[in-house]
């Protein structure tokens, strides 16, 4: 990571600036590309209130550092520019020219550059969010997701309810962007039109609340008995924490996106949280049944060298490290042909490629007519220490 440097004044200009600045290119077609080289751009929140997703860039930067030692991509290495957006849209930075933006982490400030990178054909890579606006290929061609699905997760959940608990009363804490009004959808999709009353209270919140309290207390007393978290790790905290200090405990359903150990659970408090639920693709590096596992042990090794230990138990950390080698295997498919062109043309060519950290029986799969990585999760339950899976993987 390197300093931030001067801000400017929507994410448009700034996205304008990385994507077409004024740097000699190695060819017209190969911006941010030379003969030793691929500066690749990237915006993460270090500050503000998604900080907790910092852990991100750090892991990414860490993870090409490896890779740049162990020699680079077909002999070029990697300049990873990583700076902090404060997880506010109109807030980014400028910075040198780039062959493509990767990694970025947030629904609202993806989606504040994201027409402005298709006009311009610049590829927006493996944004580290699941709404489904991200995997829209015949209209953003350009842009392309790495997580699975929100509304698959929200399906998911809305099946297993059914399932076990066909008269519950749902209440949804949902923030106000495309992370949350996604959950809503596959909620209500996943429940269907005959079971669409058993959603009694749906609040939502800004992420530049404080606190929300207050919200935690309406969806109590409007009886709620199963709550769906769908919001990210300081307000999902603050959930869990607040719930719990007040007396209710209704069953809990919480988006992925929270359920770091580290970033999320911890901070909650371990015991608060006993019994959330949510849907994952990768194994919890707290759960002992995967010491012995080689993909546990290819990260262990990779934690130990590079990150902190409470990285290594990091949920975030975990999936930022298979998404940055995800953006390795298609940088090998395309060889020396690093035309913007062709980096979108292999990361839609990914196929039944495995990762360390997926669980056992997902792969990653891309097609130019489908921009989602991921499209498999498994439910899991946090027992105070780790997360137990439970049922079957199920696909989106």
């Amino acid at each position: 990571m390197v300093s931030r440097r001067s801000f400017l004044q929507s994410s448009a200009a700034s996205a304008a600036y990385l994507a077409s600045g004024g740097w000699p290119a190695y060819a017209a077609n190969a911006p941010g590309v030379t003969d030793t080289e691929i500066k690749i751009g990237q915006t993460i929140p270090y500050s503000g209130p998604a900080s907790a997703g910092a852990v991100i860039g750090r892991t990414e930067a860490a993870y090409f550092k490896m890779i740049n030692q162990m020699g680079g991509v077909n002999g070029r290495k990697l300049n990873l520019i990583s700076l902090d957006d404060g997880y506010s849209p109109p807030k980014t930075v400028e910075q040198e020219q780039v062959a493509f933006i990767f990694g970025s982490l947030g629904t609202p400030t993806n989606a504040a550059i994201r027409s402005y990178l298709n006009d311009n054909k610049a590829p927006q890579l493996l944004i580290f969010t699941g709404a489904a606006m991200f995997g829209d290929p015949q209209h953003y061609p350009w842009t392309m997701g790495s997580l699975p699905s929100y509304q698959t997760e929200a399906h998911i959940f809305a099946k297993h309810i059914l399932r076990t608990r066909p008269d519950a009363k749902i209440g949804v804490l949902y923030q106000n962007d495309g992370l949350g009004k996604d959950y809503l959808i596959g909620l209500r999709g996943g429940l269907g039109v005959d079971h669409a009353a058993i959603v009694i209270k749906e609040v939502s919140y800004e992420v530049s609340n404080p606190t929300i309290d207050s919200e935690v207390i309406t969806l109590q007393g409007a009886g709620v008995d199963t709550l769906i978290i769908a919001a990210t790790p300081k307000a999902a905290a603050q959930t869990i924490r607040k719930a719990y200090d007040i007396g209710w405990m209704p069953v809990r359903y919480m988006s992925y996106v929270s359920g770091s150990i580290t970033a999320t659970l911890k901070p909650a408090g371990l015991d608060k949280s006993k019994g959330l639920i949510i849907a994952t693709f990768i194994k919890d590096s707290t759960d002992p049944r995967w010491k012995d596992d080689p993909g546990y042990r290819e990260w262990a090794a990779f934690a130990a060298k590079y990150l902190t230990p409470s990285e290594l138990i990091d949920g975030n950390a975990v999936s930022s490290f298979g998404v940055a080698a995800m953006l390795i295997q298609i940088l090998k498919q395309c060889g020396d042909d690093l035309s913007r062109e062709n980096i979108m043309r292999q990361a839609a060519n990914l196929k039944d490629l495995e990762l360390p950290m997926l669980l056992p029986g997902i792969k990653v799969n891309t097609s130019p007519d489908n921009y989602y990585p991921i499209r498999e999760m498994q439910l899991a339950r946090f027992n105070g220490e780790s997360w137990e899976l439970f049922g079957d993987i199920i696909s989106g």
